[in-house]
């Protein structure tokens, strides 16, 4: 646990009593201050009572007196499309409000971390697409070459519950735009921006407000080196602007597919080749075509991130390419199941929209497609240019006709279950094909959440396999 510094006596209202909000109670607590909490579910309020915190329903007349800070889990919104309550109350009454990442920003450091050799580390991860993969990566590539590695955030445990890291230790961050917006305090020693397409517009009141939540993740602790995708204008914007001149060492760029050139840090792939550039000459090469747990160009740009920001803490090429081929993947992102009979099977439970699913089908030749599910707004015309690598679509879901009607000049069969899907889809499988789970679709039509499905299509897949 990081015991939080600074409230040593004072009340601090924490306001969502989920992962994040009883963490930072707790951390509170630890640190000397007397948390206030508040949840509008009973029975998360009843589990912050069985741990000895006060409730205090803060949004009626007086809920602020005393009251000098208020800590917001990330699913509260603050300001769009409507601020919470809550928090329009404590706007009211001028108390400040923070979230769980600012409180560990502002109480990491600690003055034991004078007598290290090596103060600790820490990197941040944000962007659209690609997060927890790059931020598992990089603390795999960390953890294989030996060095004190904990990832938390927005993946793994909540940022507050890690352990105070020890002499040469690094934090690895998972960071939504939800918790970059709020956070007070963001003081990264590497911060990493993948890449950026409309997310979570409602809640940031659009484009401009969602990357405005990215880039504060840079301009607020100024990084020591700051990692950026350019494979979008909002990219390419961001590392112009953190640049001082073109040989800026500090900004290291990044690309999937764009051969990078001039005087600074480049990292990219190309062809399934990752190459590492400074001042305008190669310094190291990775052949990233056989590494089985980073399929397709979005992995590559995921690659290419955890490779830069591994570089930045002086890991040396090699253990990189060593870790990359040791990476299996997380669950439900380009997860291989099972090989068998020259048959890969793949579970991307977690591409649930257009865009993930076509870069799903687009990072393999010759595909056995299961999809289908709760179809999105916008249709499925975005799937379009990876459809001549599906072999045959293999349909589930309550909507799995109408979705079939959606992939014209693709041969599709309606399975409507799992089990039939992943049946017939492994039946007809050749060697060298893919049976790929990428639904283009959420999950909840049949399944409580796409890790649930994911866990379905990865059983059937065993029972169909006899493993």
């Amino acid at each position: 646990m990081i015991p939080v510094r600074g409230f040593e006596g004072r009340v601090v209202a924490v306001l969502g009593l989920g992962r994040s909000g009883l963490s930072a109670a707790r951390s509170l607590r630890e640190g000397g201050a007397i948390p206030l909490c508040w949840d509008d579910n009973p029975a998360a309020r009843q589990v912050a009572i069985d741990e000895g915190f006060e409730t205090r329903e803060l949004v009626k007349q007086g809920g602020f007196d005393g009251v000098d800070w208020l800590v917001v889990s990330p699913g509260i919104a603050h300001l769009y499309p409507a601020p919470n309550p809550v928090i329009a109350a404590a706007w009211e009454a001028g108390v400040p409000v923070d979230n769980d990442i600012g409180l560990f920003f502002r109480s990491l450091g600690g003055g034991e971390w004078d007598e290290y050799d090596q103060p600790p580390k820490v990197i941040t991860v944000t962007g659209s697409n690609g997060k927890s993969t790059t931020s598992a990566l990089i603390h795999h590539i960390l953890t294989v070459a030996g060095r004190e590695s904990q990832l938390a955030g927005n993946i793994g445990r909540g940022v507050l519950d890690i352990d105070p890291p020890e002499d040469g230790g690094v934090v690895v961050l998972e960071l939504s735009s939800y918790q970059t917006d709020l956070a007070r305090a963001l003081t990264p020693d590497v911060a990493v921006f993948t890449n950026l397409s409309p997310d979570h517009l409602d809640r940031h009141g659009g484009m401009g407000g969602y990357f405005a939540a990215k880039r504060r993740l840079f301009a607020e602790g100024g990084p020591d080196r700051c990692i950026i995708g350019v494979d979008e204008p909002e990219g390419r914007y961001l590392a112009n602007q953190l640049m001082e001149t073109a040989a800026d060492a500090r900004v290291i760029r990044i690309s999937s597919g764009s051969k990078l050139s001039g005087p600074g840090w480049d990292v990219f792939a190309r062809k399934g080749f990752l190459s590492e550039t400074r001042k305008g000459r190669q310094v190291a090469s990775i052949d990233l075509r056989e590494v089985r747990g980073l399929p397709g160009a979005h992995n590559h740009q995921n690659a290419c991130a955890a490779y830069a920001a591994a570089r930045a803490l002086n890991v040396p090429p090699k253990t990189i390419e060593s870790a990359l081929h040791s990476f299996e993947g997380l669950p439900h992102r380009s997860q291989i199941i099972a090989e068998v009979a020259g048959v890969r099977y793949v579970n991307d439970s977690k591409a649930t929209n257009v865009d993930a699913a076509l870069k799903a089908l687009q990072a393999f030749p010759r595909i056995r497609w299961v999809c289908g599910g709760l179809m999105k707004d916008g249709g499925l015309s975005g799937l379009a240019p990876g459809l001549p690598n599906v072999v045959k679509a293999y349909v589930i879901g309550r909507e799995a006709a109408s979705f079939a009607l959606g992939l014209p000049g693709c041969d599709t069969e309606v399975c409507t279950d799992m089990q039939t899907a992943v049946a017939r889809a492994s039946a007809d499988a050749q060697e060298g094909e893919v049976v790929l789970l990428a639904p283009a679709a959420a999950s909840f039509d049949q399944y409580d959440n796409f890790e649930q499905r994911g866990d379905d299509f990865a059983a059937k897949v065993r029972t169909a396999l006899g493993l």
